[in-house]
């Protein structure tokens, strides 16, 4: 059967299963108007209530050659009747015609073709026919009825061409369209390898930088930190100089990771959370002012770059807060919320003017270092502060989930091997 839903079916698909319905109705009402018989009736009503039965309520029925046997044997047996009470439902019998070509396939249908031309030749009440003359009749019936199903079948084999063609068509969209996003997305790779290459040539440039400069002072620092702890050894020089040590290696630790382009030391082995309260706590007790680190929202995994510049940011907050706030006490406050995750450095210190944080050669080249850091990652960085009134620093940041450290281009080795 053909299919008469679905978004290639044509308009003839659609009409055609109401053409049976029509071929009954329409004669029926014409001769009840002429000639009310309730025997018309009642064979009109019968024969569309077959077709209902046994071709539109149980579509799968005429695919079994049986039923459908079965189907056209009391459909012409019908017809024939009514055509005996009056000649207008010859007009039914036409509709078997092309019911032969729609149920049955092969040569079968012209047996349909033929079963439905005899019915309509003998059921014709007309006096004194010869059996040649019926013949004739018949054979006539059977050329017409062939010529138009060979018409229609044709016209099925278009509709079915086209359909097949539709659906070859509506796949060859679905490749182009495919192909299209798998270009988009090796367009894409190719403009990150390209961004990372830039990124890569970028840092070995700041490693050369660090390596001459920064690396090479914390290096003749701790040096002169050794001979001077030789040269004095009282308890509290020894302690002062002991911190003093503990920073710059620390500090020259974090040069070679960052030349190396890896996490943060207290990130290499801890979230950031964990590594928030491990560089509080070693804040607090460098220069003795309280610290309170609070995570609310749920703590996970984040993207590397997220984390390394949030906890950039609250290391840099908390220098400034050394150096600058004479605080009595620091609160670092860390949420995890569905889209971003959010940093707050306050203290209770001395305060300062916007001005002067917007000002470099004022000192404000950190603050404007941790801008520069959150608004690369499309964060959002705001300072609220007043002279006397204490600082708050904001960093708010997407919350970028963390990728696998074998997948991420560029990506080092994490053995943090020195120079």
């Amino acid at each position: 059967m053909v299919a008469t839903d679905g978004p290639a079916a044509s308009r003839w698909d659609r009409f055609r299963p109401a053409l049976p319905y029509l071929f009954i109705l329409l004669p029926a009402v014409f001769a009840l108007l002429r000639d009310w018989r309730p025997e018309v009736l009642a064979l009109v009503l019968l024969a569309g209530a077959w077709h209902w039965f046994m071709v539109t309520s149980h579509p799968g029925w005429i695919e079994r050659p049986v039923l459908v046997i079965v189907y056209f044997v009391v459909i012409l047996a019908v017809i024939g009747a009514l055509i005996r009470i009056d000649t207008l439902f010859t007009v039914t019998a036409l509709a078997m015609f092309i019911q032969s070509f729609t149920l049955i396939s092969g040569w079968w249908a012209y047996a349909g073709l033929a079963a439905t031309a005899g019915v309509l030749v003998v059921a014709r009440p007309e006096q004194g026919r010869t059996p040649s003359q019926m013949l004739f009749s018949f054979l006539v019936a059977l050329l017409i009825a062939s010529a138009i199903g060979l018409v229609g079948q044709d016209i099925r084999d278009q509709n079915e061409n086209r359909k097949v063609m539709i659906a070859q068509l509506r796949e060859a969209g679905a490749k182009l369209a495919a192909l299209a996003e798998e270009n988009a997305n090796l367009q894409a790779r190719l403009l990150t390898s390209a961004r990372e290459a830039g990124v890569l040539e970028e840092r070995q440039r700041m490693a050369r930088e660090i390596h001459d400069t920064v690396a090479q002072g914390l290096t003749a620092i701790l040096t002169q930190l050794e001979a001077a702890d030789a040269i004095d050894d009282t308890p509290a020089v020894r302690s002062r100089l002991s911190t003093v040590r503990t920073l710059a290696r620390e500090s020259l630790n974090e040069a070679r990771r960052s030349v190396q382009a890896l996490r943060p030391a207290p990130l290499d082995e801890a979230q950031l959370a964990t590594a928030l309260h491990g560089i509080a706590a070693k804040w607090s007790q460098s220069t003795g002012v309280p610290v309170s680190v609070s995570v609310t929202g749920d703590p996970r995994p984040l993207h590397a770059e997220v984390e390394i510049t949030l906890l950039r940011v609250a290391q840099e907050a908390l220098v400034n807060v050394g150096k600058h706030a004479s605080a009595g006490r620091v609160g670092v406050t860390l949420s995890y919320m569905e889209d971003v995750v959010a940093l707050d450095v306050r203290d209770d210190g001395a305060g300062f003017t916007l001005e002067a944080a917007n000002s470099e050669n004022a000192g404000g080249f950190g603050l404007i270092a941790m801008r520069q850091r959150v608004i690369r990652l499309a964060g959002d960085f705001e300072i609220e502060t007043a002279p006397g009134q204490g600082t708050g620093i904001s960093a708010t940041i997407p919350a970028i989930p963390a990728i696998p450290a074998d997948s991420e281009p560029g990506s080092f080795d994490r053995a943090g091997n020195g120079w």
